[in-house]
């Protein structure tokens, strides 16, 4: 009997493409939920952590070195924006969709300068959140259609006139910290962080805490309830 001949091309395999590895970060559990549920339905794609603040998906990113992070922007602690823009200067290979609830263009805007890849409308057709991830793991930047028709990019940005820092510390004194439990938190003097309130207050032309909160919630920092 003849042995048949293996050839180069019979032993030839071809290898599996590996997934693309997300973290999902939201502070809620049932949106973080719906997420991975949704996207163990779209092949080629593995969930490999999930965070519920800010704080944590940049720890996550750092140790994981996900492809994609799937990022709410209202989270107690540190924005989604801030986070974003944390996790891009220090894990270039990972890419962010932010996926929000705030339709009007500043949070695009803002978003696509935090670093941002994508942005993706919660109340989106879910195969809309598959063509976000197909198109960022290309290196395209994809943006909700119900989100391109209102961006329009001379508009001023409020957020603009605020550095991160200043940012930071609006969010904590908007989610009801006080002074001295901000500087606790972000390692600094209490002075340094009145500087910093007084600096914030005077950029947007608002000099009391209501006002802040109610900024904070336009923006998108803070969520109403919170």
């Amino acid at each position: 009997m003849n042995t048949p001949t293996i050839t180069e091309t019979d032993t030839e395999r071809v290898e599996p493409t590996a997934p693309l590895r997300v973290v999902i970060a939201d502070d809620h559990a049932l949106v973080r939920a719906g997420l991975r549920s949704l996207l163990g339905g779209i092949p080629g794609i593995e969930v490999v952590a999930e965070a519920h603040d800010g704080h944590e998906v940049v720890e996550l990113v750092a140790r994981l070195h996900p492809n994609i992070v799937l990022m709410d922007i209202a989270m107690p602690g540190l924005n989604g924006l801030d986070a974003s823009s944390r996790i891009v200067k220090r894990n270039p290979g990972t890419a962010i969709i932010i996926v929000s609830m705030h339709a009007a263009q500043e949070y695009a805007l803002q978003a696509l300068k935090a670093g941002a890849s994508g942005y993706v409308l919660k109340d989106a057709d879910p195969a809309e959140l598959e063509l976000a991830i197909a198109a960022v793991s290309r290196g395209e930047t994809y943006l909700s259609p119900a989100m391109s028709k209102h961006l329009v990019a001379d508009q001023p940005d409020p957020l603009e006139r605020l550095t991160s820092r200043h940012r930071e510390v609006l969010q904590l004194i908007a989610e009801g910290n006080t002074t001295k439990a901000i500087a606790a938190k972000l390692k600094l003097s209490v002075k340094t962080i009145e500087t910093h309130r007084a600096q914030l207050m005077d950029r947007l032309d608002i000099h009391d805490v209501a006002g802040l909160v109610r900024f904070a919630i336009r923006v998108g920092l803070i969520s109403p309830g919170s």
